[in-house]
């Protein structure tokens, strides 16, 4: 994580990668003591929360990137501060909150949803502490949530233009670029000089990304915009097309952002791109987090937030292995279903291969894609009364990852929506090379980043009324992704996948996650290779090889993050499973799926403790 990203993870206090393991989480607190009248909880847990708002604003305030991602307009025209001195004043906020919370107010005069507001505060500060020593592991460059296309990104996607301010504040923005990129650079020189180097191939994406950011006008003098002026002037000429501003004032506003970016972005960038080719010949081959300073205490400490388990490496490596071959197994039923003679290993290939899985690599076959996406997430939106109670407000759209990252970008993601309306959820499907993109994996794709998975979860919890926002807007991994694949396993059970290829397309999303387990402990714990992690995806999923070399590059990027998937997933199941056999016909899915989502994201030992106590209340009901 780079310190731009630690930033908003202490802001938001409840950060995907910051997650306490269930043995450091405290039992919930049923019972309220019998002296302790109930107007004065209810008045205790007012107030706290009243004053949990006030030092989220508070912490909001030092980070002008997460006022943007949540419709804040405050310092619209800033960037972050990511300097070792804000990071350093970021985490000794944090320890300031929670121990002014343990001296203002009174742990046992709240109610339970006050309480684990509190607990969860007071944990993420744990887990943010033992984080804190590892905040120049990250590598700042890099080809998932690098600086170097995490700044276009945001222009593109967050810094939205309704007004003649929202103008001039972009164009501030364009004039901070070589400031914040700068400081960028200067953590990125810090780490290297203690030997926190991406694996060379790294490099090349960044490179690549870094260069695509400085090609066209105003960079040259004519031809093209680049990707950045291509945004400022669509967003200016909506502008003038809304009779917002005249074509008269539209003109210098033009001509400044073409001067910063010339004058400014250009040369910052060039001083990147210096720096990132230096630091090409000093990287190796190596790629696991086992090269890395502290390496076995870093990677357990991924491990731990990430899956918010005390699991070990060897047990998550052996999980892996286990479900690996529990779907395998399934899959052998579909082939049997649509009859193909051969092996597993050649119906993957010809799953990989064969033209009536794939779309075009044209516009055309694009759009297709995009259309089908979005049929299927309409389809399920229909349907969701048969398995939900409740359903978020926010709109959800489908779109294609823009050109300026397609080609560093991960398969598919989802970006959450404005809380104030003005942005609606967004399930990117990274369109660049069709031929990763198999059609059979369509809908278990769409339903995971869009409706029920990441879209329904995500808006859900920022809807969430009686909760602070820092509860809102935070996250755990485990919970997170776990929820996307279960609500990949959850259309079955509604009849979807009807078509065997279909339902292919859920098993090979399946396995996919269960190798991811045995190829990040590989990659970081058991020193393979790029190339090891490459062909046992290769041997033991139907993805094709880019989309499994594109995985693997993720995965040595981001230590422990793909083990968060299945480990999730499978507690969610083992949760409803054991719901069913408690309560036998009082079992209702849409009430399990509420007490899921109702409190937002929480480790998996909280939700296991939700889920007992809602089945113990249904019992008594």
């Amino acid at each position: 994580m780079t310190r731009t990203a630690t930033a908003i993870a202490a802001i938001l206090f409840l950060a995907a990668c910051n997650t306490p393991t269930p043995a450091q989480t405290p039992a919930a607190d049923t019972v309220t003591p019998a002296e302790t009248p109930q107007a004065a909880i209810a008045d205790e847990s007012t107030r706290l929360n009243t004053w949990f708002e006030a030092k989220f604003l508070e912490t909001v305030a030092r980070s002008p990137m997460t006022q943007t991602y949540l419709g804040i307009k405050d310092d619209y025209g800033q960037w972050d501060d990511v300097s070792e001195a804000h990071a350093l004043g970021d985490i000794e906020l944090q320890r300031a909150i929670v121990a002014e919370m343990k001296a203002t107010f009174d742990y046992d005069t709240l109610d339970p949803q006050a309480k684990l507001s509190w607990r969860l505060a007071e944990y993420e500060l744990s887990q943010a502490e033992a984080a804190f020593p590892f905040r120049d592991h990250a590598y700042v460059f890099n080809q998932m949530f690098g600086v170097q296309s995490g700044i276009p990104a945001f222009l593109v996607n967050q810094h939205k233009v309704t007004s003649l301010s929202d103008a001039e504040a972009y164009i501030s923005r364009l004039e901070g670029i070589p400031a914040y990129l700068g400081q960028n650079v200067a953590n990125a020189q810090a780490s290297a000089a203690k030997g926190i180097l991406p694996p060379r191939f790294v490099y090349d994406y960044v490179l690549s990304d870094s260069r695509g950011v400085i090609t066209g006008y105003p960079f040259i003098d004519a031809g093209e915009d680049s990707p950045i002026m291509e945004d400022f002037r669509n967003k200016v000429t909506a502008l003038v097309e809304a009779e917002t501003i005249t074509q008269e004032e539209a003109e210098p506003l033009l001509a400044r952002a073409a001067a910063a970016l010339r004058d400014g972005v250009g040369p910052a960038y060039e001083a990147a791109i210096v720096e990132l080719e230096a630091q090409t010949s000093a990287a190796t081959t190596d790629d696991g987090a086992w090269k890395l300073p502290d390496a076995d205490a870093y990677y357990a400490m991924r491990l731990k937030q990430i899956t918010t388990t005390d699991m070990t490496a060897d047990e998550i490596h052996e999980l892996g292995l286990a479900e690996v071959a529990r779907i395998q197994d399934e899959m052998r039923g579909i082939m049997k279903q649509v009859g193909f003679e051969g092996t597993l290993k050649e119906f993957f290939e010809f799953t990989r291969t064969d033209p009536q899985f794939f779309k075009p690599n044209t516009d055309e076959g694009r759009a297709e894609y995009l259309a089908e996406a979005t049929a299927a997430i309409d389809a399920m939106r229909e349907d969701l009364p048969t398995v939900f109670k409740t359903f978020p407000k926010a709109d959800l759209i489908v779109k294609a990852v823009e050109p300026f990252r397609e080609q560093s970008a991960g398969k598919a993601f989802y970006s959450r929506p404005a809380p104030d309306g003005s942005r609606p959820g967004t399930y990117y499907a990274n369109l660049y090379r069709m031929q990763d993109m198999p059609t059979y994996q369509l809908q278990a794709l769409a339903f995971h980043e869009g409706i029920p998975g990441h879209h329904m979860q995500i808006a859900m919890a920022q809807e969430l009324e009686g909760i602070p926002s820092f509860r809102k807007y935070g996250g755990y991994t485990a919970y997170t992704e776990g929820w996307g694949l279960y609500s990949e396993l959850l259309p079955k059970e509604m009849g979807y996948y009807s078509d065997p290829y279909d339902d292919f397309g859920r098993l090979a999303m399946e396995i996919w996650r269960a190798a991811r387990l045995v190829v990040d402990t590989g990659i970081h714990d058991r020193k393979w290779t790029r190339e090891q992690a490459v062909q046992y995806l290769l041997d033991n999923t139907p993805n094709p090889e880019g989309d499994c070399q594109k995985a693997i590059d993720r995965y040595i990027v981001m230590p422990g993050q793909a083990t968060a998937y299945k480990i999730g997933m499978l507690k969610i199941v083992e949760l409803r499973e054991m719901a069913k056999a408690e309560l036998g016909d009082a079992f209702d899915i849409r009430g399990f799926h509420d007490v899921v989502l109702r409190d937002g994201a929480v480790p998996l030992a909280i939700l296991e403790q939700n889920v007992r106590a809602w089945v113990e209340e249904t019992k008594e009901s």
